[in-house]
């Protein structure tokens, strides 16, 4: 479909961590990364984080093949308009709207991602929505991160962890420690993230409590990170001397982000799940021909 044309659109966050939804039952809508840039600028647009782009898994080229296993594919792209294998805020604001449009009812609900295959479970009473993630993985080497805006500071040491997009978590004091984040931080060696990382500072705040600020790749800041909270959930276990998969036990932790709370576990089988709110604000229509103007 192209040329100038009105289509429909929600808007909803996970705490916080915002998003415009597009309907596209049928993958018809043309998104070039400019074109969703533009929906995702504050001022020129909508206004989101990212955009979720709703697609039956049949009629997606990339999620054809896993049709059989989640009747939804959720082509998420960042807010610079590039293409990113999940989301974990943005899954449960899918999920959210698939309920509220009645294309799913609560319980179990399987989600095709590029990273895979996502679980979710819808609460009854409309409470939250937990995700099951996948197994973190932690790819180990050498990993340093530097704050653009403090040079002064020096390199700090950062875990690698990956949940199907990758992240380098470093721990300091104070979350202040991570400056303005308004320029990605920058990562040594460039070459371990050739795609580009999202950074996560945290801080304790108590047992299995802690806090975290985050720099998305293609996004800058933002409000909340669901993958991001899930590797430093991953990474603040380690250090704790935690790995539920060698312990044979469960382990939750508490993660505060500027915009709420999420709640991550990882399990003694090796998957996170992650529960947090989920919530759609707004809707209307957009005139997709209007954008460039």
């Amino acid at each position: 479909m192209t040329g100038a044309q009105s289509v429909p659109f929600l808007k909803g966050h996970g705490t916080e961590n915002d998003f415009v939804i597009l309907p596209d039952p049928d993958g018809l809508l043309e998104l070039p990364p400019q074109m969703v840039a533009r929906l995702c600028d504050r001022r020129a647009g909508i206004g989101g984080d990212g955009l979720l782009h709703v697609v039956r898994s049949a009629a997606h080229p990339e999620a054809r093949a896993t049709a059989s296993d989640a009747e939804w594919f959720m082509d998420y792209r960042n807010a610079d308009g590039s293409v990113a294998e999940m989301c974990g805020n943005g899954v449960r604001v899918f999920v959210r709207h698939l309920e509220r449009a009645g294309l799913v009812k609560p319980g179990e609900v399987p989600v095709a991602t590029r990273a895979g295959v996502r679980h979710t479970r819808l609460a009854e009473d409309g409470s939250g929505v937990t995700v099951r993630m996948g197994r973190a993985a932690l790819p180990g080497g050498d990993v340093a991160v530097r704050v653009a805006e403090k040079p002064e500071a020096g390199a700090r040491p950062a875990v690698h962890v990956s949940m199907g997009n990758p992240h380098a978590v470093v721990f300091v004091g104070e979350l202040a420690d991570a400056g303005a984040l308004s320029q990605p931080p920058l990562v040594e060696p460039a070459a371990a993230y050739p795609a580009g990382v999202n950074v996560e500072f945290v801080a304790d705040r108590g047992p299995r409590h802690v806090a975290m600020r985050v720099h998305e790749r293609g996004s800058g800041e933002t409000r909340s990170c669901g993958t991001g909270a899930c590797a430093v959930m991953v990474a603040a276990a380690r250090r704790d001397g935690l790995d539920p998969v060698a312990d044979g036990e469960d382990a939750t932790y508490t993660v505060e982000v500027p915009g709420g709370t999420l709640v991550i576990t990882e399990r003694a089988d090796g998957e996170v799940e992650m529960t947090g709110p989920a919530v759609i604000v707004a809707e209307g229509l957009v005139d997709l021909g209007r954008l460039g103007a």
